[in-house]
């Protein structure tokens, strides 16, 4: 699959390889085939699992469950072996820079998207689909080109998190 394809997917169902909030360890496990590393906080609170580019986070309880996911997609301008590697396992194929306007050009064509709004954020501007809980964090700054990094109007990461529940 087109990782620009799958990016827009991700921002209209908040599901990544299947898995959203509330998924468990074990799902992930069998979702995501990526080699990984667990990092667990001291106080056994929360855990991240590392493929790379693309990172979950788990709280505790009866078993460990998904509160958020990220793709780091900065992380693939210097590095894009992880993304070849990525396309190789998982079957989605990232660009090595990937242009917010090809993200939004594509999440135009699919069907039941979501609605999104727009804040700066020193440097970026964020994308939000409230909807799919789903950010996107847009470089902002004129002066960032091309090359080892992400330049401007590049996706730097998409994030999903878990929503705030009412008290």
């Amino acid at each position: 699959m087109n990782g620009i394809a799958f990016l827009a997917s991700f921002l209209r169902t908040g599901r990544l390889h299947g898995l959203g909030i509330g998924s468990t360890l074990d799902e992930a496990g069998r979702a995501v085939r990526h080699r990984f590393v667990d990092v667990v906080d001291e106080g056994g609170e929360s855990l991240r699992r590392d493929h790379g580019f693309v990172e979950f986070s788990f709280n505790p309880g009866d078993e460990w469950v998904m509160s958020g996911a990220s793709i780091e997609l900065h992380r693939l301008a210097s590095g894009h072996d992880m993304a070849r590697e990525w396309a190789r396992i998982m079957e989605v194929d990232f660009p090595r820079h990937v242009a917010w306007e090809a993200v939004r050009e594509e999440l135009e064509r699919v069907p039941g998207a979501p609605e999104l709004t727009v804040s700066a954020q020193g440097g970026f501007l964020e994308y939000r689909a409230e909807a799919s809980h789903v950010s996107v964090l847009v470089v902002d700054d004129e002066e960032e080109e091309r090359g080892c990094h992400t330049g401007h109007g590049d996706v730097w990461s998409v994030s999903l998190w878990a929503p705030v529940r009412a008290r």
